[in-house]
C-alpha cells in the first residue's frame, strides 16, 4: 500500500495570498499542489469585464496564476511536485502553452497537460432544445438568450488521467471543486472509477482544504482562541489509501488545525447530507474527527455512493447595471435624517425609475461620542435598472441634492467616478447530463484522451430528511449571545445561503439539536417568508446544517445586499441573545 499523498492547497479563489504558492512549493515536503481560482462570484466578476467584448473571454486565463509559478517552476521541477489548478478559467489551453514557453525557457523537461469539456457557451442553445440546462433545484427552464458563460464541472478523471500520462502541470477550466484533489488522490493511489467510498473521502478532503486558510483558523468563529491567528498557513491534506485522511499545515505557519476549525469548513457551502459530486455522491453525515496531535485532524468513515447521471453547470448572463454610493449621517436626529435621505432618492428615482433601489444602514451612533467616528452611521445606497444611463442618472442626481440635503451631508468621495453603473451578472444553477459531455484530456505530447462519465450513475430525487430532536428540558437558563455555546459558518450556493451551526463542546450539542428549528432560526435571522429554509442534523459534527433557498435574490453574484454572499450571517446569528441551560455555561 502506497503512503499517504501530502496535496497542499495555495489558493481558494483568484486573488489569494500571492505568496501561497511559494509557500506550498518551499514548505514541508507535498507530492501535489492545488489552486482553485474559480469561486462563483468571482467568475461573474470576470465575466463582467467581457460584456462588451465577448470574443475576450475566450482567451482569458489567470495571469496571476502564471507570475505566481514562473519563479517556482525550477523547484517544481526538482522536487517532483504535481501542480493542479483551474486557473485555466475559459481558456486551459492558452494557459498551458504559456506554461510551457516558460519551461522551455528555463530548459526543464516538465510535461503540460490540459483539460477541456466544460465550456458549453456555444452548444448552450442546443443543450436548451434538447431540455437541458434546467434549472438545479426549481427544474425552471433556461429562458435567457444571451448567455455570457455556460461551463460544466467536471469530475476528476482527466486530471488522474493525465496524471497517469506522465503530466507534471495540469491546468483545467471549470471542474467540480473536489475534483482537484480526487483526481490526484486517485492518480496517486490506483484508485478505480467504483471506489466510492475512498472517492468519497477524497472527496471530504478536498471540501476542507479547498477555500485555503478556512481550514487553518480563517473566517474561523473561535479565532480568540487561537495562538496565532493574523495569517492562518494554508492546509495540507494526507489522503490514504482508504480515503481516510489527515488536515494539517506547514509548520510554523499561523493558524491551527483543529477539530472546530475543521468542522467550521465542513459546515461550509453543504446543500445537505448527501454531497453531489461528478465522481461519486459523499456521504457527510459518515465521517468521524478526531485531532491526531499538534494541528493534525484525522477524519475516517467517509462513505460514497454512485454519482448522479448530471453535473452542475454555471451559468452566466447580464441583468441590466447596478451602482452604489456611500453616504455618512452623523450625531443627533440620524433615522430623522436616513428619512429625508430615503425621500430625496425617491424624488431622484421619479426622473431616473430605477428597479431596485436599497438602503443598508450599518450601525448606530453611541451616546456622548468621543470622537467624530463614533458619532457616525455608514449608509449604502443600491440601485439596478436594465440601462447603465438610468442607473448613473439616479446616483448622480441623488448626490446633487447634497446642498440641500440634511446636515453634514458628505458622501464617499473616492466612489464620486464610479457611480456610472456597472454590468450587473446573475447566476443560474443549471444541469446537463455527465454523458452528453466532452471531456478530454490534452497531453504535451499531442494526444487527446476522451475520459468516459462514471459507469454508474442515479437520478438525483433529492437530499434526505433529517427528523429534528425533539426539545428536552435543561434546568434553569440564563440569557447570553448564542455565540458563547455555538460557531457558525457562512456561504452561498447561486441564490442559496448556506448556515453551518455546530457546538464545541459536545454535552451542548442535545440541547442545540433541540432548540435551533428552522422557524426559531427564521425568527432569529429575522428572515422574510418568501425564504424556505430547509434544515439537516449533523449529528457526527454536532451541528446543524441550513440551506435558505432564495436568501440572495436573484443570485448571490446579482445581489444587491451590502454582505453581498452573507459572509457574515453566522455572525449575527451568534450575536443574538438566547436563552440558554445555565449547566452548559462555563
Amino acid at each position: 500500500m502506497a503512503r499517504p499523498v501530502r496535496i497542499a492547497n495555495f489558493s481558494g479563489a483568484m486573488g489569494d495570498r500571492f505568496s501561497a504558492f511559494e509557500e506550498a512549493v518551499q514548505g514541508d515536503p507535498v507530492d501535489v499542489v492545488i489552486g482553485d481560482s474559480m469561486a462563483e462570484i468571482t467568475m461573474s466578476m470576470v465575466v463582467a469585464g467581457f460584456h462588451e467584448n465577448r470574443e475576450a473571454r475566450r482567451g482569458f486565463f489567470s495571469e496571476f496564476f502564471l507570475r505566481q509559478l514562473r519563479p517556482q517552476l525550477p523547484a517544481v521541477a526538482a522536487k517532483g511536485i504535481k501542480v493542479v489548478t483551474n486557473a485555466g478559467i475559459y481558456h486551459p489551453a492558452g494557459l498551458a502553452e504559456a506554461i510551457r514557453a516558460e519551461v522551455a525557457a528555463l530548459g526543464l523537461s516538465l510535461k503540460v497537460a490540459y483539460v477541456t469539456g466544460d465550456d458549453l457557451t456555444d452548444t448552450a442553445k442546443d443543450l436548451i432544445a434538447d431540455g437541458q440546462l434546467n434549472h438545479l433545484e426549481t427544474g425552471a427552464p433556461l429562458e435567457i438568450d444571451d448567455l455570457l458563460a455556460v461551463n460544466a464541472y467536471l469530475g476528476g478523471w482527466g486530471i488522474k488521467t493525465a496524471l497517469d500520462e506522465g503530466a507534471d502541470i495540469v491546468i483545467t477550466g471549470r471542474v467540480a471543486d473536489a475534483s482537484l484533489v480526487t483526481g490526484p488522490a486517485a492518480w496517486w493511489h490506483g484508485w478505480q472509477r467504483g471506489d466510492l467510498d475512498r472517492i468519497a473521502g477524497a472527496t471530504a478532503a478536498a471540501h476542507i482544504i479547498e477555500c485555503g486558510p478556512q481550514a487553518t483558523g480563517g473566517n474561523f468563529a473561535g479565532f480568540t482562541g487561537l495562538a496565532d491567528n493574523t495569517l492562518p498557513g494554508f492546509p495540507i491534506a494526507e489522503v490514504a489509501d482508504d480515503g481516510s485522511f489527515v488536515i494539517t499545515k506547514r509548520a510554523g505557519d499561523g493558524g491551527a488545525v483543529t477539530v472546530d476549525t475543521v468542522t467550521a469548513q465542513l459546515m461550509y457551502e453543504i446543500q445537505g447530507p448527501r454531497y453531489l459530486n461528478p465522481d461519486v455522491t459523499w456521504h457527510t453525515d459518515s465521517i468521524t474527527l478526531a485531532q491526531d496531535g499538534p494541528d493534525r485532524v484525522r477524519v475516517t468513515g467517509a462513505r460514497g455512493s454512485a454519482a448522479s447521471e448530471t453535473t452542475k453547470v454555471g451559468v452566466n448572463f447580464q441583468r441590466g447595471y447596478r451602482g452604489a454610493t456611500w453616504l455618512f449621517p452623523t450625531g443627533l436626529d440620524v433615522d430623522a435624517k436616513i428619512d429625508v435621505l430615503k425621500a430625496q432618492a425617491e424624488r431622484a428615482r421619479q426622473d431616473h425609475p430605477v428597479d431596485e433601489l436599497h438602503f443598508f444602514v450599518c450601525g448606530q451612533p453611541v451616546p456622548d461620542p468621543k470622537d467624530q467616528w463614533q458619532a457616525t452611521v455608514a449608509v449604502q445606497v443600491t440601485a439596478a435598472a436594465p440601462d447603465r444611463a438610468t442607473v448613473s442618472g439616479f446616483l448622480n442626481q441623488f448626490c446633487s441634492y447634497g446642498l440641500g440635503s440634511i446636515p453634514g451631508f458628505y458622501i464617499d468621495m473616492t466612489q464620486m467616478y464610479s457611480m456610472g453603473g456597472q454590468p450587473r451578472i446573475d447566476y443560474w444553477p443549471g444541469l446537463v447530463r455527465q454523458a452528453d459531455l466532452h471531456h478530454r484530456v490534452h497531453l504535451s505530447d499531442g494526444r487527446v484522451l476522451d475520459i468516459a462519465p462514471p459507469p454508474d450513475t442515479v437520478v438525483f430525487t433529492g437530499q434526505p430528511a433529517t427528523p429534528a430532536s425533539p426539545a428536552a428540558a435543561f434546568g434553569p437558563t440564563s440569557t447570553v449571545p448564542f455565540g458563547q455555546i455555538v460557531y457558525a459558518r457562512t456561504g452561498d450556493k447561486g441564490a442559496n445561503a448556506n448556515l453551518g451551526v455546530w457546538a464545541p463542546d459536545e454535552a451542548a450539542w442535545p440541547w442545540l439539536a433541540g432548540f435551533l428549528t428552522a422557524d426559531r432560526l427564521r425568527e432569529l435571522l429575522g428572515c422574510p417568508e418568501a425564504v424556505e429554509i430547509e434544515r439537516y442534523e449533523q449529528p457526527n459534527l454536532h451541528g446543524i446544517s441550513f440551506v435558505l433557498r432564495g436568501y440572495f435574490p436573484p443570485s448571490g453574484s446579482a445581489n444587491l445586499a451590502l454582505d453581498q454572499i452573507g459572509k457574515s450571517l453566522g455572525e449575527f446569528l451568534r450575536a443574538r441573545h438566547v436563552d440558554v441551560p445555565t449547566a452548559l455555561l462555563h
